[in-house]
């Protein structure tokens, strides 16, 4: 017989306090990394660690009910959460294959990157547009799909 462990007040706050301290490094790190160290990896791997403490301290049926109005899954392998999870996953693997096909049907190498730069943007002044972004969303989606559909599977054991 086992019991059901509910997790501390400590670990409650927290979890609530962390986790979005978390998300917004990670949406820093992704909207810096054409430019700078980061990018789609690393904001996909700290998105995971988010999500999975948020998973320890809630439970997975939390997460899916509650913050994704999905529910958690059933007896199937790709049911409920893992199913978003996976389609996530494949939206970010077709991103990242369209940003480096694009420059190809523009008769440029794979992967080329183009730079637009937008003046007089108000707070920012010059705001930079590369078109490196989108392949660095594609595997941040792609990772983070990834991830917690491993997650999710395995945390449903």
């Amino acid at each position: 017989m086992t019991q059901k462990r509910e997790p501390t007040v400590i670990a409650r706050t927290v979890t609530r306090t962390v986790v979005p301290l978390i998300l917004v490094t990670a949406l820093a790190l992704l909207f810096q990394g054409h430019n700078l160290p980061g990018g789609g990896f690393i904001a996909g791997v700290l998105t995971c660690t988010g999500v999975a403490l948020t998973y320890v301290i809630y439970g997975r049926e939390f997460l899916g009910r509650e913050l994704l109005g999905v529910e958690a899954g059933g007896p199937e392998v790709l049911e409920g959460l893992p199913r978003l999870y996976a389609r996530l996953f494949a939206v970010g693997l077709a991103v990242a294959v369209t940003a480096g096909l694009v420059p190809m049907l523009l008769e440029f190498p794979f992967l080329t990157q183009a730079v637009l730069f937008l003046k007089g943007v108000p707070v920012y002044g010059t705001f930079e547009v590369a078109s490196a972004f989108a392949f660095d969303l594609g595997v941040y989606f792609v990772v983070v799909g990834g991830l917690l559909t491993i997650v999710s599977v395995v945390g449903a054991e």
